[in-house]
């Protein structure tokens, strides 16, 4: 398969280099955002790192990553290290390199799942079937936005002229160019979502994520299950406070099982 042919959110996350030792990634500009690359290629090429390594045991259920600086859209080097690993639960630490510093720490837990009792205290919201509302498009948005299919039952900011008073969207998303779901994608689009702040204050402002944490509830199973369809992402936060706020987010699949959550810590200026 030539380099053209290969999905461009896959052309973005390839490591080279030993799947053990030092890879090297450049996440191009396929995904840009703001400033550098979009932050959920950067969550899913450390992520990446680890799902390619020899030693990996189970599918990760956390993954937490710290933007220790900005990330450029440069080439960089990614070090996974497999740091414990116990009868069913994996650790592993995370490092980016890019010029010379540190410029992103973090950590995955994978896990061999058992069958065990289960239940959910969460349901999936009733919103309008992605079919029926438009896509988004705003060709003064961020490269990576060009990258889904985004389609808003609620929340989409630029649109009132009051601000809202409070941050919650709904938002159908999915890869614009089909591609089969899996946790590389689903960490991705974990972090679709546009700072809470924009929508609070209804206008564009200097902001980014410092720390991401994800959750995946989701198995191989359930992500063969999605396949190429529509995920229910929601987000909302709860304080905003002396230039940061936290930003809580869910993704659903069609069939209302929840796949994954998040919740990060975001900079912000107004």
């Amino acid at each position: 398969m030539t380099r053209d042919a290969v999905h461009p959110f896959d052309q973005a996350i390839t490591l080279a280099g030993d799947p053990a030792g030092a890879r090297d990634g450049d996440l191009g500009k396929g995904y840009a955002n703001m400033v550098g690359p979009f932050g959920g290629t950067i969550a899913a090429a450390l992520l990446q790192a680890v799902m390619e390594h020899p030693q990996r045991l189970g599918n990760p259920i956390a993954s937490t990553v710290n933007f220790a600086g900005p990330i450029a859209d440069a080439p960089f080097t990614v070090r996974a290290e497999p740091v414990r690993t116990n009868r069913s639960t994996q650790h592993w630490n995370l490092l980016l390199e890019q010029g010379g510093q540190i410029a992103v720490t973090g950590s995955v837990v994978c896990a061999t799942r058992h069958d065990s009792w289960s239940d959910n205290e969460r349901s999936m919201p009733q919103v309008a079937a992605p079919e029926t509302l438009p896509m988004f498009a705003n060709p003064a948005s961020p490269v990576w936005t060009r990258r889904y299919d985004l389609r808003f039952a609620s929340g989409q900011w630029g649109l009132d002229p009051v601000p809202p008073s409070d941050s919650q969207t709904h938002v159908w998303v999915r890869d614009a160019e089909p591609r089969p779901l899996d946790f590389l994608s689903l960490m991705a689009m974990s972090d679709v979502f546009f700072p809470r702040v924009f929508l609070r204050k209804q206008t564009f402002c200097p902001a980014g994520t410092i720390t991401l944490s994800t959750y995946f509830h989701a198995t191989p199973d359930s992500l063969a299950k999605a396949g190429t369809d529509y995920l229910l992402g929601i987000a909302q936060a709860r304080r905003f406070h002396q230039g940061y706020f936290d930003q809580g987010a869910e993704l659903w699949s069609r069939d209302g099982e929840l796949l994954v959550t998040s919740s990060q810590m975001v900079y912000f200026k107004v």
